[in-house]
């Protein structure tokens, strides 16, 4: 059973990863798990796939909050929270910063109509990522004051990929640096406080690949000489252990006994013939092979110095059913 969770301050966490390490996966797994205890979650995204729509198997995400889940129940058996999801695209979020600290209400609209909106977040630089954070933000630090709107306890973003993800978080440092007065810079300073706060986390998500492996160390790297904080490493796709440590050497030296194997077969009742056992010692040889790999990775990210996480392989695929078991083991582990 899970004691207290690695991230008590967090509020808000971004989940980031190298493309197919699954890091949408361990994103909505995670708001799953937070969203105990009757608390509110919200899943946020930013990339424009609907992810989150077809993970949770809802209808695509309008610029507006949905539930989509219930949360995990608790391990005393408490009831689950709530998880909210938002679907972030950068012109509803320009409509709606326009309207919130400009008051530009109908003329807010006809620049949309005359396609000054898209020109703005497709042409100027920073400004969908300052407008996607600065939604962020304003999500993450609602409270009683904000009439209306739902109070979140936490809110989880499926963010850029770790490529990219310092340059995403840090862009509202540049706005200021570049805006010195007025509510651009005060706006872009007060998000900036709450990226660089212990109210954030950074996880990145990796599987045990070199290529992974490496973004995921220049990630942590980059993230800290830019002053954002890295939260855990989730190891995800984990692949079964078929063959124990001494039966791996045996292969990897050539030394099976194909005599016991070829007897263990036929005790099971097949034909042992030498094409079948040919071909199962070569399976176990690139077995072993990919697992001295993996064991190579493995001892890379266990000496990042972060906290560590395992999610298996689960070769039915990702469903809802799916998250939530997911989910269970990444409170387990002390995630959430």
């Amino acid at each position: 059973m899970a004691g207290s969770p690695d991230f008590p301050k967090a509020r808000l966490h971004v989940v980031t990863g190298k493309g197919g390490t699954g890091k949408s996966t361990v994103a909505a797994a995670l708001a799953l798990a937070l969203a105990t205890h009757g608390k509110n979650v919200l899943l946020c995204e930013v990339e424009g796939r609907q992810g989150i729509a077809r993970m949770f198997d809802v209808d695509p995400l309008p610029y507006a909050e949905r539930r989509v889940a219930t949360g995990l129940p608790a391990a005393d058996g408490a009831r689950g929270g709530v998880v909210h999801a938002l679907h972030i695209d950068p012109e509803s979020a320009l409509m709606e910063y326009l309207s919130m600290y400009y008051k530009l209400g109908r003329a807010g609209r006809a620049l949309d109509r005359f396609g000054v909106v898209e020109f703005a977040t497709t042409i100027a630089p920073g400004v969908r990522d300052v407008l996607l954070t600065g939604k962020v933000y304003e999500a993450t630090q609602r409270n009683a004051r904000n009439k209306g709107a739902i109070e979140y306890d936490a809110v989880v973003l499926d963010a850029p990929p770790t490529g990219r993800i310092a340059q995403f978080l840090g862009v509202n440092s540049e706005l200021s640096g570049l805006a010195k007065v007025g509510p651009v810079k005060s706006q872009a300073d007060k998000v900036m406080r709450l990226l660089t706060s212990d109210q954030t986390v950074v996880h990145l998500v990796t599987v045990l690949e070199e290529m992974p492996v490496q973004e995921t160390v220049d990630g942590i790297a980059d993230l800290r000489t830019h002053g954002l904080p890295v939260g855990g490493v989730v190891v995800n796709l984990v692949r079964p252990r078929e063959l124990g440590d001494k039966a791996l050497t045996a292969v990897r030296k050539g030394k099976v006994d194909t005599a016991a194997v070829t007897a263990d077969l036929k005790r099971a009742g097949l034909d042992a013939d030498d094409a079948l056992v040919d071909g199962l010692l070569a399976e176990a040889r690139d077995h072993a092979e990919r697992r001295a790999l993996e064991d190579e990775q493995h001892a890379v990210v266990a000496g990042l110095d972060v906290p560590t996480y395992e999610l298996p392989r689960l070769t039915a695929g990702i469903d809802l059913g799916a998250l939530y078991e997911l989910a269970g083991m990444l409170r387990d582990q002390g995630m959430a």
